[in-house]
């Protein structure tokens, strides 16, 4: 039962990437897809419903595009991430890019109205 514990422990720290990358290994593995053990854990009723669905709480923040105002762009960016005028500079003419990955929602969120403010397209993920 501890193995049992400790696995779950392990499932439960995974990120939804991860976790869907894991479901499309285990279909490949064992030839079912991930929609049969929903329907059966769905039907397993209350000791099923014990485990609660993890809200995703790290974000990434990517710049989609610099927009008219790419100076203005790549002083926000580099405000947000300490990288230098060259850097920040490369980051934001090779967008779509990470500018910061790993932030809380509301810093995620913060990040992304400060350089919209400057004039670029930011998306959360």
């Amino acid at each position: 039962m501890a193995d049992l514990a400790r696995i779950v422990e392990e499932l439960s720290a995974l990120t939804v990437i991860e976790a869907a990358e894991l479901s499309k290994l285990l279909e490949e593995k064992w030839g079912v897809s991930a929609a049969a053990p929903v329907a059966v854990a769905a039907a397993a009723g209350p000791a099923a419903a014990a485990a609660p669905v993890e809200e995703q709480t790290e974000f990434t923040v990517i710049l989609q595009e610099a927009g008219d105002k790419k100076i203005n762009v790549i002083k926000e960016v580099r405000a947000v991430t300490g990288l230098g005028l060259k850097e920040a500079k490369d980051l934001v003419e090779g967008a779509p890019k990470e500018v910061k990955a790993g932030v809380s929602k509301d810093e995620a969120e913060k990040i992304k109205a400060q350089i919209e403010s400057a004039g670029a397209k930011v998306v959360v993920k």
